[in-house]
Protein backbone atom coordinates (compact mmCIF):
# COMPACT_ATOMS: atom_id res chain seq x y z
CA UNK A 1 0.00 0.00 0.00
CA UNK A 2 1.04 3.44 -0.38
CA UNK A 3 3.05 4.13 2.39
CA UNK A 4 4.90 7.56 4.23
CA UNK A 5 8.13 8.51 5.69
CA UNK A 6 10.45 11.47 5.92
CA UNK A 7 14.14 12.29 4.63
CA UNK A 8 15.51 12.46 8.63
CA UNK A 9 15.97 16.39 9.79
CA UNK A 10 13.69 17.25 12.72
CA UNK A 11 13.02 20.86 14.69
CA UNK A 12 14.81 20.76 18.19
CA UNK A 13 17.21 19.27 20.33
CA UNK A 14 15.63 16.12 22.42
CA UNK A 15 16.36 13.10 20.66
CA UNK A 16 13.57 10.66 22.91
CA UNK A 17 11.09 13.58 22.13
CA UNK A 18 11.63 13.53 18.54
CA UNK A 19 11.77 9.81 18.03
CA UNK A 20 8.66 9.20 19.98
CA UNK A 21 6.92 11.83 18.28
CA UNK A 22 7.12 10.62 14.36
CA UNK A 23 7.40 6.44 16.01
CA UNK A 24 3.80 7.34 17.17
CA UNK A 25 2.54 9.92 14.73
CA UNK A 26 3.22 6.88 12.18
CA UNK A 27 1.96 3.63 13.48
CA UNK A 28 -1.11 5.67 14.11
CA UNK A 29 -2.07 6.24 10.23
CA UNK A 30 -5.20 4.99 8.29
CA UNK A 31 -5.38 1.53 7.32
CA UNK A 32 -4.75 2.47 3.63
CA UNK A 33 -1.48 4.15 4.14
CA UNK A 34 1.76 2.51 5.71
CA UNK A 35 3.06 4.67 8.17
CA UNK A 36 7.48 3.77 7.97
CA UNK A 37 8.80 5.50 10.95
CA UNK A 38 12.37 7.44 10.30
CA UNK A 39 15.43 7.98 12.43
CA UNK A 40 15.37 11.32 13.18
CA UNK A 41 18.10 14.09 12.36
CA UNK A 42 17.98 17.02 14.63
CA UNK A 43 20.57 19.97 12.86
CA UNK A 44 19.45 22.34 15.69
CA UNK A 45 22.16 20.16 17.72
CA UNK A 46 25.13 21.91 15.51
CA UNK A 47 27.59 20.23 13.29
CA UNK A 48 27.97 17.42 15.47
CA UNK A 49 24.26 16.38 14.96
CA UNK A 50 23.47 17.24 11.13
CA UNK A 51 23.65 15.25 7.88
CA UNK A 52 26.80 15.46 7.58
CA UNK A 53 27.75 14.91 11.17
CA UNK A 54 25.80 11.69 11.70
CA UNK A 55 27.43 10.60 8.36
CA UNK A 56 31.09 11.11 9.22
CA UNK A 57 30.29 9.41 12.53
CA UNK A 58 29.33 6.37 10.86
CA UNK A 59 32.64 6.40 8.49
CA UNK A 60 34.97 3.47 9.56
CA UNK A 61 38.17 3.36 9.89
CA UNK A 62 37.97 7.50 8.62
CA UNK A 63 38.17 10.07 11.03
CA UNK A 64 37.15 13.52 10.67
CA UNK A 65 37.25 16.65 12.44
CA UNK A 66 35.70 20.04 12.00
CA UNK A 67 38.30 22.86 10.32
CA UNK A 68 37.28 26.21 9.34
CA UNK A 69 35.48 25.21 6.47
CA UNK A 70 33.60 22.53 7.76
CA UNK A 71 34.42 18.73 8.37
CA UNK A 72 37.60 17.41 6.80
CA UNK A 73 39.46 13.96 7.19
CA UNK A 74 41.70 13.92 10.12
CA UNK A 75 44.85 11.67 10.85
CA UNK A 76 43.16 10.53 14.00
CA UNK A 77 39.36 11.02 16.25
CA UNK A 78 39.50 13.91 18.21
CA UNK A 79 36.88 15.75 20.37
CA UNK A 80 34.61 17.02 17.06
CA UNK A 81 34.33 13.37 16.31
CA UNK A 82 33.53 12.00 19.63
CA UNK A 83 31.00 14.64 20.24
CA UNK A 84 29.12 12.97 16.94
CA UNK A 85 29.47 9.80 17.79
CA UNK A 86 28.07 10.28 20.73
CA UNK A 87 24.91 11.87 19.56
CA UNK A 88 24.84 8.66 16.95
CA UNK A 89 24.65 7.01 20.49
CA UNK A 90 22.14 8.80 21.83
CA UNK A 91 19.88 8.44 19.04
CA UNK A 92 20.27 4.88 19.03
CA UNK A 93 19.44 5.17 22.60
CA UNK A 94 16.03 6.94 21.91
CA UNK A 95 14.97 5.16 18.97
CA UNK A 96 15.24 1.99 21.50
CA UNK A 97 12.92 3.35 24.01
CA UNK A 98 10.56 5.05 21.17
CA UNK A 99 10.26 1.83 19.24
CA UNK A 100 10.16 -0.60 21.92
CA UNK A 101 7.80 -3.39 20.70
CA UNK A 102 7.59 -1.87 17.30
CA UNK A 103 7.11 -4.47 14.33
CA UNK A 104 7.07 -3.03 10.49
CA UNK A 105 8.70 -0.99 8.08
CA UNK A 106 11.60 1.42 8.99
CA UNK A 107 13.41 4.01 7.05
CA UNK A 108 17.12 4.69 7.56
CA UNK A 109 17.90 8.48 6.02
CA UNK A 110 21.83 8.63 5.44
CA UNK A 111 24.35 10.96 3.98
CA UNK A 112 25.25 9.06 0.68
CA UNK A 113 28.60 8.78 -0.18
CA UNK A 114 29.41 11.22 -3.02
CA UNK A 115 27.52 13.92 -1.37
CA UNK A 116 29.59 13.64 1.22
CA UNK A 117 32.42 13.34 -0.91
CA UNK A 118 31.61 16.76 -2.43
CA UNK A 119 31.27 18.20 1.24
CA UNK A 120 33.88 16.84 3.34
CA UNK A 121 37.80 17.97 3.23
CA UNK A 122 40.74 15.79 2.82
CA UNK A 123 43.00 16.21 5.88
CA UNK A 124 45.38 18.40 3.78
CA UNK A 125 44.03 19.95 0.58
CA UNK A 126 40.67 20.44 -1.39
CA UNK A 127 37.60 18.55 -1.51
CA UNK A 128 37.46 14.37 -0.87
CA UNK A 129 35.95 14.51 -4.46
CA UNK A 130 39.27 15.77 -6.06
CA UNK A 131 40.67 12.78 -5.21
CA UNK A 132 39.75 9.38 -6.77
CA UNK A 133 41.21 7.26 -4.50
CA UNK A 134 40.10 9.19 -1.26
CA UNK A 135 36.67 9.23 -2.78
CA UNK A 136 36.58 4.99 -3.40
CA UNK A 137 38.19 5.04 0.51
CA UNK A 138 34.98 7.39 1.23
CA UNK A 139 32.46 5.08 -0.44
CA UNK A 140 34.07 1.99 1.13
CA UNK A 141 33.80 3.18 4.59
CA UNK A 142 30.66 4.81 4.06
CA UNK A 143 29.17 1.41 2.99
CA UNK A 144 30.32 -0.16 6.38
CA UNK A 145 29.24 2.23 8.46
CA UNK A 146 25.73 2.48 7.04
CA UNK A 147 26.12 -1.38 6.87
CA UNK A 148 26.93 -1.29 10.94
CA UNK A 149 24.15 1.45 12.02
CA UNK A 150 21.36 -1.35 9.96
CA UNK A 151 23.16 -3.83 12.22
CA UNK A 152 22.71 -1.59 15.47
CA UNK A 153 18.40 -0.77 14.27
CA UNK A 154 17.80 -4.43 13.64
CA UNK A 155 19.57 -4.54 17.30
CA UNK A 156 17.50 -2.05 19.23
CA UNK A 157 14.56 -2.64 17.36
CA UNK A 158 14.08 -6.12 16.60
CA UNK A 159 11.28 -6.51 15.05
CA UNK A 160 12.26 -3.35 12.35
CA UNK A 161 12.39 -4.14 8.57
CA UNK A 162 15.29 -1.33 7.84
CA UNK A 163 14.93 0.68 4.45
CA UNK A 164 17.97 2.79 3.80
CA UNK A 165 17.46 5.93 2.36
CA UNK A 166 20.41 7.29 0.95
CA UNK A 167 20.24 11.52 0.61
CA UNK A 168 23.07 12.23 -2.37
CA UNK A 169 21.38 16.24 -3.01
CA UNK A 170 24.62 16.93 -4.64
CA UNK A 171 24.98 13.79 -6.97
CA UNK A 172 23.75 15.70 -10.22
CA UNK A 173 26.30 18.20 -9.44
CA UNK A 174 29.18 15.15 -9.07
CA UNK A 175 27.85 13.23 -12.21
CA UNK A 176 28.05 16.71 -14.16
CA UNK A 177 31.30 18.11 -12.54
CA UNK A 178 29.64 21.10 -11.16
CA UNK A 179 30.68 20.77 -7.80
CA UNK A 180 33.44 24.13 -6.69
CA UNK A 181 36.80 23.75 -5.59
CA UNK A 182 37.88 25.30 -2.71
CA UNK A 183 39.49 27.68 -4.90
CA UNK A 184 36.00 28.56 -6.57
CA UNK A 185 38.06 28.94 -9.67
CA UNK A 186 37.20 25.27 -11.51
CA UNK A 187 35.12 23.02 -10.84
CA UNK A 188 36.19 19.15 -9.30
CA UNK A 189 36.24 16.58 -11.60
CA UNK A 190 33.40 14.92 -12.68
CA UNK A 191 32.35 11.34 -11.85
CA UNK A 192 31.04 9.17 -14.41
CA UNK A 193 27.48 7.40 -14.23
CA UNK A 194 29.09 4.23 -14.51
CA UNK A 195 31.65 4.86 -11.31
CA UNK A 196 28.42 6.11 -9.33
CA UNK A 197 26.25 3.20 -10.16
CA UNK A 198 28.43 0.45 -9.43
CA UNK A 199 29.43 2.42 -6.28
CA UNK A 200 26.02 2.68 -5.42
CA UNK A 201 25.49 -1.41 -6.50
CA UNK A 202 27.96 -2.37 -3.98
CA UNK A 203 26.90 -0.21 -1.55
CA UNK A 204 23.29 -1.51 -1.19
CA UNK A 205 24.86 -4.87 -1.21
CA UNK A 206 26.89 -4.08 1.59
CA UNK A 207 24.07 -2.66 3.51
CA UNK A 208 21.30 -5.78 2.39
CA UNK A 209 24.06 -8.03 4.10
CA UNK A 210 23.56 -6.12 7.32
CA UNK A 211 19.84 -6.68 6.84
CA UNK A 212 18.30 -3.87 5.20
CA UNK A 213 15.47 -5.04 2.92
CA UNK A 214 16.02 -2.18 0.64
CA UNK A 215 17.68 0.72 -0.18
CA UNK A 216 16.59 3.95 -1.84
CA UNK A 217 18.72 6.82 -3.32
CA UNK A 218 17.58 10.62 -3.04
CA UNK A 219 18.88 12.91 -5.67
CA UNK A 220 17.20 15.98 -4.21
CA UNK A 221 15.32 17.69 -6.60
CA UNK A 222 17.28 17.12 -9.74
CA UNK A 223 16.02 14.25 -12.01
CA UNK A 224 19.21 13.78 -13.76
CA UNK A 225 20.73 11.17 -11.19
CA UNK A 226 18.12 8.70 -11.73
CA UNK A 227 19.68 7.13 -14.94
CA UNK A 228 22.37 6.40 -12.57
CA UNK A 229 19.94 4.76 -9.78
CA UNK A 230 18.26 2.82 -12.91
CA UNK A 231 21.53 1.43 -14.03
CA UNK A 232 22.22 0.20 -10.19
CA UNK A 233 21.32 -2.71 -7.88
CA UNK A 234 19.30 -0.10 -5.66
CA UNK A 235 15.68 -0.55 -5.34
CA UNK A 236 14.05 3.01 -5.61
CA UNK A 237 14.66 6.18 -6.57
CA UNK A 238 13.62 9.29 -4.20
CA UNK A 239 13.21 12.93 -5.72
CA UNK A 240 11.47 16.13 -4.55
CA UNK A 241 8.52 15.85 -7.29
CA UNK A 242 7.07 19.45 -6.96
CA UNK A 243 9.16 20.86 -10.02
CA UNK A 244 10.86 18.09 -12.55
CA UNK A 245 8.97 18.62 -15.60
CA UNK A 246 7.69 16.74 -18.22
CA UNK A 247 11.11 15.54 -18.96
CA UNK A 248 11.49 14.54 -15.41
CA UNK A 249 8.65 12.54 -15.37
CA UNK A 250 9.53 10.61 -18.23
CA UNK A 251 12.52 9.68 -16.45
CA UNK A 252 10.49 8.73 -13.69
CA UNK A 253 8.56 6.53 -16.19
CA UNK A 254 11.31 4.60 -17.42
CA UNK A 255 12.71 4.17 -13.96
CA UNK A 256 9.33 2.57 -12.39
CA UNK A 257 9.13 0.56 -15.83
CA UNK A 258 12.09 -0.70 -15.05
CA UNK A 259 11.14 -2.04 -11.87
CA UNK A 260 11.95 0.65 -9.36
CA UNK A 261 9.96 1.85 -7.03
CA UNK A 262 9.58 5.89 -6.23
CA UNK A 263 9.89 7.50 -3.18
CA UNK A 264 8.33 10.79 -3.64
CA UNK A 265 8.73 14.13 -1.28
CA UNK A 266 5.84 16.34 -1.99
CA UNK A 267 5.94 20.01 -1.46
CA UNK A 268 4.41 21.61 1.57
CA UNK A 269 0.58 21.59 1.58
CA UNK A 270 -0.43 25.02 0.49
CA UNK A 271 -3.41 26.89 2.58
CA UNK A 272 -5.56 29.55 2.99
CA UNK A 273 -8.03 31.05 5.62
CA UNK A 274 -11.31 29.59 3.94
CA UNK A 275 -10.72 26.16 2.85
CA UNK A 276 -7.44 25.41 4.99
CA UNK A 277 -4.66 22.71 3.75
CA UNK A 278 -4.85 21.59 0.57
CA UNK A 279 -4.46 17.91 0.66
CA UNK A 280 -6.28 17.48 -2.51
CA UNK A 281 -3.11 19.45 -4.32
CA UNK A 282 -0.46 18.23 -2.68
CA UNK A 283 -1.75 14.77 -3.66
CA UNK A 284 -1.93 16.17 -7.59
CA UNK A 285 1.48 17.14 -7.86
CA UNK A 286 2.26 13.57 -8.12
CA UNK A 287 -1.40 11.67 -9.36
CA UNK A 288 -1.58 14.08 -12.54
CA UNK A 289 2.08 14.00 -14.26
CA UNK A 290 1.72 10.32 -13.27
CA UNK A 291 -1.86 9.88 -15.12
CA UNK A 292 -0.03 11.84 -18.20
CA UNK A 293 3.22 9.68 -18.53
CA UNK A 294 0.85 6.57 -18.54
CA UNK A 295 1.90 4.95 -16.01
CA UNK A 296 -0.82 2.15 -14.16
CA UNK A 297 -2.62 3.28 -11.31
CA UNK A 298 -2.02 0.04 -9.50
CA UNK A 299 1.86 0.88 -9.50
CA UNK A 300 0.86 3.66 -7.02
CA UNK A 301 0.62 0.82 -4.15
CA UNK A 302 4.18 1.13 -3.97
CA UNK A 303 5.16 4.73 -4.15
CA UNK A 304 6.61 6.16 -0.46
CA UNK A 305 5.47 9.75 0.29
CA UNK A 306 8.41 11.31 2.11
CA UNK A 307 8.39 14.59 4.33
CA UNK A 308 10.64 17.05 3.62
CA UNK A 309 13.05 18.44 6.21
CA UNK A 310 11.41 21.33 8.22
CA UNK A 311 12.25 25.12 7.02
CA UNK A 312 15.26 26.74 8.95
CA UNK A 313 13.34 27.64 12.81
CA UNK A 314 10.39 25.40 12.78
CA UNK A 315 8.69 24.24 15.21
CA UNK A 316 7.62 20.26 16.29
CA UNK A 317 4.09 20.91 16.00
CA UNK A 318 4.49 22.72 12.94
CA UNK A 319 7.00 19.33 11.36
CA UNK A 320 4.12 17.08 13.10
CA UNK A 321 1.22 18.91 11.24
CA UNK A 322 2.93 18.94 8.02
CA UNK A 323 3.46 14.80 8.62
CA UNK A 324 -0.52 14.36 9.50
CA UNK A 325 -1.35 16.59 6.43
CA UNK A 326 0.86 13.91 3.78
CA UNK A 327 -0.86 11.26 5.31
CA UNK A 328 -4.05 12.52 4.37
CA UNK A 329 -2.13 12.82 1.11
CA UNK A 330 -1.50 9.31 0.96
CA UNK A 331 -4.66 8.12 1.80
CA UNK A 332 -5.89 10.12 -1.62
CA UNK A 333 -3.28 8.63 -3.35
CA UNK A 334 -4.29 4.89 -1.65
CA UNK A 335 -7.71 5.71 -3.20
CA UNK A 336 -6.62 6.91 -6.53
CA UNK A 337 -4.09 3.09 -6.61
CA UNK A 338 -7.96 1.51 -6.10
CA UNK A 339 -9.71 2.96 -8.75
Amino acid sequence: MTAVSGVGPWPGTDALEAATTVVGDLVDTPDEVEGLPFAVLLPARGPWGDATGAAVALLADLPSELGPHGWKLADRPGRDLERARAFAREDLDALAVAAHGYAGGFVLPVLGPFTLAAEVYLARGDKILSDPGALRDVVASSSEGIAARVADVRRVVPGADVRVLLREPLLAPVLAGAVPGFSGRAPLRRVPGPVVAEALSALADTVRTAGASAVGMHGGSSWSALAAVRASSVDAAALAVGGIGERGWEEVAGLVEAGKSLWAELPSQASSQCAGPDVAGQADVLLRPWRTVGLPAARLRDVVLLAGAPPEGAAPDAARGALAGLVRAASIVAERAEG
